[in-house]
């Protein structure tokens, strides 16, 4: 089964279209764990990687029954040297025993034998002095396509040969993305012209329900061009940042969709894995159950993601 078609499939178990994004921020972890941390490893980077190893199982053992899929965005991560990158790493594998998809954001290429490593790095085998080593990896990687087709080719490659998947950017979130992504190529906009490749790219690789594991990254907070770039792109999977805390509403989010409710999953990170800073959720939960205040903001999200889906006919009748 394509890396696709096990997304959906996880979808459609827990009826949610959402992606909880597992972005540690050093000043917003519970003091009770920095305290924690610090007394065992002083104030250092393995302290600070402890303490996001402890919140982010915590978060997993809590929100697992209730979402398909986690995002880790690296540079959260990469920051902290070797004692973050093994922090990610042991994320990717706890995730994976909880049955989640995994989404590594790290947002790579290159040109020529670089974009080869980097795909290798990210989606494939770990080349040895004889042979090669499997190691466990995430199976979405974000990837940018600002430096051409040829670029992007390896990572195509490698999801083919590992049954992986990718979402390139194609029309991000932040505001003066429009600086480059609206800038006229052939008379059309530039992320006109990335999702029409996009498009080209998913239709050698389709898999049961129509969708290709060759996916693209569009913003929430542009909801008019996303229904023109659902349009452009029917068999591409969109990663959705900017619900929540970048402003965009669920109603916003609704254009990302099809006519059958799939093909976008909408990602929150922020306002879930730190939800217990919400006056909302404090009335319920104490500071050491700040898990319990991220699922009840999870919960929250797919509640108004459906009701927006409903009113718009796009629920997916077996939700």
């Amino acid at each position: 089964m394509l890396m696709i078609d096990q997304l959906m499939e996880k979808i459609d178990e827990k009826s949610n279209p959402t992606v909880v994004g597992l972005d540690p921020l050093v000043q917003n972890i519970p003091k009770f764990i920095q305290t924690d941390a610090v007394k065992e490893f002083g104030n250092t980077r393995q302290g600070v990687s402890k303490a996001f190893l402890r919140f982010n199982l915590a978060l997993l053992d809590q929100l697992h029954p209730l979402i398909p899929a986690v995002k880790l965005q690296m540079a959260c991560y990469e920051l902290y040297g070797e004692p973050g990158i093994n922090v990610f790493n042991r994320t990717v594998e706890r995730a994976h025993e909880l049955n989640l998809v995994v989404i590594d954001d790290s947002k790579r290429n290159d040109i020529g034998s670089s974009a080869k490593l980097y795909a290798m790095g990210h989606l494939g085998k770990t080349p040895l002095f004889k042979g090669e080593e499997d190691v466990e990896k995430s199976d979405f990687l974000t990837i940018n396509p600002f430096l051409g087709s040829d670029t992007i080719s390896p990572f195509v490659d490698q999801l083919k040969e590992n049954n992986k998947g990718v979402f390139i950017l194609a029309r991000t979130s932040n505001p003066s993305s429009k600086e480059y992504q609206e800038a006229l190529i052939e008379g059309k906009p530039l992320y006109t012209k990335i999702a029409e490749d996009i498009h080209s790219l998913t239709l050698d690789n389709l898999g049961a329900r129509g969708y290709s594991p060759i996916g693209a990254v569009v913003g929430a907070t542009w909801p008019e061009e996303a229904d023109q770039i659902r349009q452009a792109m029917p068999h591409a999977y969109f990663l959705v940042p900017g619900y929540g805390a970048q402003g965009a509403t669920a109603d916003g989010v609704i254009p990302s969709f099809d006519q059958q409710g799939y093909g976008a999953l909408i990602n929150s990170s922020r306002g879930v894995i730190f939800a217990y800073q919400n006056p909302k959720y404090q009335s319920k939960y104490s500071v050491e159950n700040f898990a319990k205040s991220s699922a009840e903001a999870v919960k929250d999200m797919r509640e108004d993601l459906l009701r927006s889906l409903s009113q718009a006919g796009k629920l997916p009748a077996n939700w």
